[in-house]
């Protein structure tokens, strides 16, 4: 069977490990042409390796390293963003530096990203930019300070774009996992429901990808429970998603 993605240039920043590398596993095995980004230079190598894919190290926190890097690379078909940082944190546990660099990270450097490569698609009337988002993102959640925020900011842009790009021919997906077996949520103390594989992960985002539909969020029916949040009032909702701390 054939697929959207067969010879076409992705992309793929935050793809050293975790969703980012299985999916970039998943892009090749049809036929996608990827050039994959991310700090680690070395874990980069080790897995574009074995896919063909062109490797581009990149710090998304730095502005003049993202603009080097995207002439480099210069245009392509599509874009998927996927890198992020995470600790869990309360407000009562606020650090500075962790919560700055998860917002810089996560929702700026998504911004940094899209804006060099952007104007181009617009320019040549096609592309496809592909954002990542969180379950997390649809509304405050307890223990989230810095990554549900910047997570929110990402599905908020994609929206955006999404709105203003509809017709233009460049295409805006927003896909919105809940939570996947990583060295980041291994970190986590509690528990987390219907946890995911990365493979299992990138299928949910590949399918979307191949479709017409401008989002989804998965896995179901845990996603029911973020997305029907937001139409609780407020007093329901924070009693059943965060009752008060003592």
């Amino acid at each position: 069977m054939s697929s959207h993605l067969q010879g076409k240039r992705y992309w793929l920043v935050g793809a050293s490990e975790g969703l980012g590398a299985a999916l970039a596993q998943g892009m090749a095995d049809r036929g996608a042409r990827l050039v994959l980004s991310a700090r680690n230079a070395d874990r980069l190598a080790e897995v574009a390796a074995p896919l063909g894919a062109e490797i581009a190290p990149m710090d998304v926190a730095k502005r003049e390293d993202v603009r080097r890097v995207a002439e480099t690379v210069g245009p392509v078909d599509g874009l998927v963003w996927l890198a992020g940082i995470y600790w869990p944190m309360r407000a009562q546990d606020w650090n500075p530096d962790q919560v700055e660099a998860m917002c810089d990270v996560n929702f700026t450097g998504c911004a940094r990203v899209i804006g060099a490569v952007l104007p181009g698609m617009v320019a040549r009337g096609q592309g496809h930019l592909v954002i990542t988002g969180s379950l997390s993102g649809f509304r405050g959640l307890p223990g989230a300070v810095g990554y549900g925020a910047s997570k929110a900011g990402c599905m908020s842009l994609a929206e955006t774009l999404h709105a203003d790009l509809r017709g233009t021919g460049v295409r805006v997906q927003l896909a919105n996992p809940g939570f996947i077996r990583t060295r980041l949520t291994a970190m986590n103390d509690f528990a987390m429901p219907q946890i995911m594989e990365p493979t299992a992960a990138a299928d949910h985002m590949l399918r979307l990808m191949e479709s017409n539909r401008f989002s989804a969020s998965f896995p179901t029916p845990f996603q029911w429970l973020f997305r029907g949040g937001n139409f609780l009032p407020d007093a329901l909702y924070y009693r059943l998603f965060a009752p008060k701390s003592r």
